[in-house]
């Protein structure tokens, strides 16, 4: 049982992998905070064109703010490309289960079909003989 279910940790994660990146998340947001909460002094900005004061704090935030807007708008696209991926690869596979359905009964009828022919009693058709004399002949 330890490989199924909530216990699987090597493959694929599951909701234990899922809850060890929420805490992992929730604990660097917390070391985030501490470290802006510290640092309230203002501070010099160049953006480029201008220079700005804005405090340490509302700059460390920002920052973090955005860069997991970035990050997460990333896991969204992939999320999204495999999505349509993983609906790609369905409508293939019921394509391929349609065509091997209909190969599969055309070779039952065919096979239907053979087997009637070597059924039928015409007397101008030689039936198999069980006589092993007359295969020698």
């Amino acid at each position: 049982m330890a490989d199924k279910g909530f216990y699987n940790v090597t493959g694929g994660g599951g909701i234990l992998k899922t809850q060890w990146s929420l805490i992992a998340a929730l604990v660097i947001a917390l070391l985030t905070a501490v470290f802006a909460v510290i640092n309230v002094n203002s501070v010099q900005v160049n953006l480029l064109f201008s220079r700005v004061s804005i405090p340490l704090i509302l700059l460390i935030l920002g920052c973090t703010l955005l860069g997991g807007l970035i990050v997460g708008s990333f896991g969204i696209f992939r999320q999204y490309r495999l999505q349509r991926e993983i609906k790609r690869l369905t409508n293939q596979l019921h394509t391929l289960q349609e065509e091997h359905t209909t190969a599969v009964e055309a070779y039952a009828n065919v096979s239907d079909d053979t087997t009637g022919m070597l059924s039928t009693s015409d007397p101008g058709i030689e039936q198999p003989s069980s006589n092993p004399d007359r295969l020698s002949k």
